[in-house]
């Protein structure tokens, strides 16, 4: 791979969506930053911060975790740290001094500048649903492996819909393409696709690295401008409980080396993969978290990182996993006061446990959702079209996710709570008076159509209307407009010459194999 700075052309265009000339298939709210304007629930009292921080830095100093990665082991070695057959005991006070290294707030950058996303501080992003093996739509009415196509069309819906700020992880696994050189396909579909900012998995060497590669083509940018700022992010998950395995850590270093951004992610359900007491999968969860970037930081200090928290319960009459429960809200907020307390940007998600898009679906889901808002959460993972607990997409469960996300977008809107004299509107009043209605005023007439947040799936006629037009349920006017998005999508520009870079690329790795999987 050559390693020459050169420049070139960058790519991208504006955020607007390119079908400028043409009627939108729905009324959707513009791009923008959402800025979360609430104060954070915080179920804890200050003493219960302290008491899960210092049960997390218990478990790091007296009980360890495991790195099932030589080149991890053999730099907290070199920290200073207790490496004894690949369990890690590390003190406090380095890891305190490590995570305050880490920046609160950060900003990555796709190849469309226009996309740019804020890293932390009060803003709240939201990404689509994230590595599925199964899919399932309306016009097959039952779960079905995932391919290509269907990847494609999640990545399009990514695309289409503003209130989507990232494009993480395959939006369903695509089996139909091989394992070796899958990740090359499904990146080429969504650099092309999209212009928001992508995702890599952390799953061995070749994948990371091509990536990056390709990311970086696909921006129009030289390695040291590629290296000099994020311009994509890995998510990694420990393997609870309390171990982080090898291309998941490999992965994140090659990143933290070249200025990309990572997450970290640990996936704890009480009662199975921690502690059945919430605290007690808070406080593994954080510990797990807080080894794995305090690596980071001692390698790379100031790299861009993000403490993630996907804690939750299983039923416990199963072992299956639940999502959306009181419990994975609770958990969600109590992060969010240790994410606070250490100055480190959060991520969360936007989960259930529901087979179909059905009200448990979007109970669950608006939950979640919900919980992240109430965290201070920055980064909502799998925030549109999950369903299953993470083993099914769905486009038409992303279409109704995309109406709750609207909504918590439109909630945060400033003039929602402006009190200027024309928003508290006493004259308004004085000139309805008590007998009168406000439908014909002027004051009204002026502000009617972008008064109050309209919706793109939601059916809002009484039971007789809706009947009259047929009686159609959510999920099936959801079907209906996806199909309608895909049939007219058109994808952001790309320099025809950064395409052909792009394609060249993909072909010559595919030539050389691609990438193990055998890891």
């Amino acid at each position: 791979m050559d390693d020459t700075p050169t420049k070139r052309r960058r790519a991208g265009g504006r955020a607007a969506n390119p079908r400028r000339n043409r009627p939108e298939v729905i009324s959707q709210s513009p791009w923008r930053i959402p800025i979360n304007t609430d104060a954070p629930i915080e179920p804890l009292s200050p003493e219960g911060v302290e008491a899960i921080h210092e049960g997390a830095m218990r478990i790091l100093e007296e009980i360890g975790i495991v790195f099932l990665n030589e080149e991890a082991c053999a730099i907290f070695a070199e920290a200073g740290c207790i490496v004894e057959d690949q369990v890690v005991r590390m003190g406090r006070d380095w890891v305190m001094e490590m995570v305050a290294k880490a920046p609160s707030e950060f900003t990555i950058t796709p190849r469309n500048p226009a996309r740019a996303l804020p890293i932390g501080g009060k803003a709240i992003l939201f990404g689509n649903v994230s590595s599925p093996p199964n899919y399932w739509d309306l016009s097959l009415g039952s779960k079905v492996p995932g391919n290509r196509e269907q990847c494609a069309n999640l990545l399009k819906l990514t695309q289409y819909f503003n209130c989507i700020h990232f494009a993480g992880g395959y939006p369903v696994e695509p089996v139909d393409l091989h394992p070796a050189t899958r990740h090359l396909d499904v990146l080429f579909d969504k650099l092309t696709l999209t212009d928001k900012v992508p995702h890599a998995y952390s799953l061995g060497p070749e994948r990371v690295e091509d990536v990056m590669e390709m990311v970086r083509i696909a921006a129009g940018l030289s390695h040291e401008e590629f290296e000099s700022a994020p311009h994509m992010y890995t998510n990694i998950n420990s393997t609870s409980p309390l171990k982080h395995d090898w291309p998941m850590i490999d992965g994140c270093l090659r990143c933290i080396r070249r200025g990309q951004a990572v997450i970290v992610s640990p996936f704890t359900l009480a009662g199975a993969m921690a502690p059945v007491t919430m605290a007690g999968a808070v406080a593994q969860s954080i510990a797990e978290a807080l080894a794995a970037i305090a690596l980071f930081q001692y390698v790379r200090p100031g790299c861009p990182c993000v403490i993630g928290t996907f804690t939750s319960n299983v039923d416990m009459k199963s072992g299956a996993p639940a999502f959306g429960t009181p419990e994975y809200m609770r958990a969600t907020q109590m992060t969010g006061q240790l994410a606070r307390r250490y100055g480190l940007p959060l991520r969360a998600s936007g989960a259930c446990t529901a087979n179909v898009p059905d009200g448990q679906a979007m109970w669950e889901t608006s939950n979640s959702l919900w919980s992240a808002v109430q965290s201070g959460t920055n980064i909502v993972y799998h925030a549109a079209g999950w369903l299953e607990g993470g083993l099914v997409a769905s486009p038409e469960k992303f279409i109704m996710d995309c109406e709750v996300i609207q909504m918590i977008q439109r909630y945060f809107e400033p003039d929602v709570v402006a009190t200027s004299p024309d928003d508290i509107a006493v004259d308004a009043i004085a000139e309805v008076g008590h007998y009168g209605h406000f439908f014909g005023i002027e004051h009204t007439q002026a502000r009617y159509e972008t008064a109050f947040y309209q919706p793109i799936v939601s059916d809002w006629s009484n039971f007789e209307a809706w009947q009259a037009k047929g009686g159609v349920w959510t999920a099936e006017r959801a079907h209906t407009t996806f199909h309608r998005i895909i049939d007219s999508f058109e994808p952001p520009p790309m320099a025809p010459s950064i395409r052909e870079e792009l394609e060249a690329f993909v072909a010559r790795r595919k030539a050389e194999g691609g990438a193990p999987t055998d890891f």
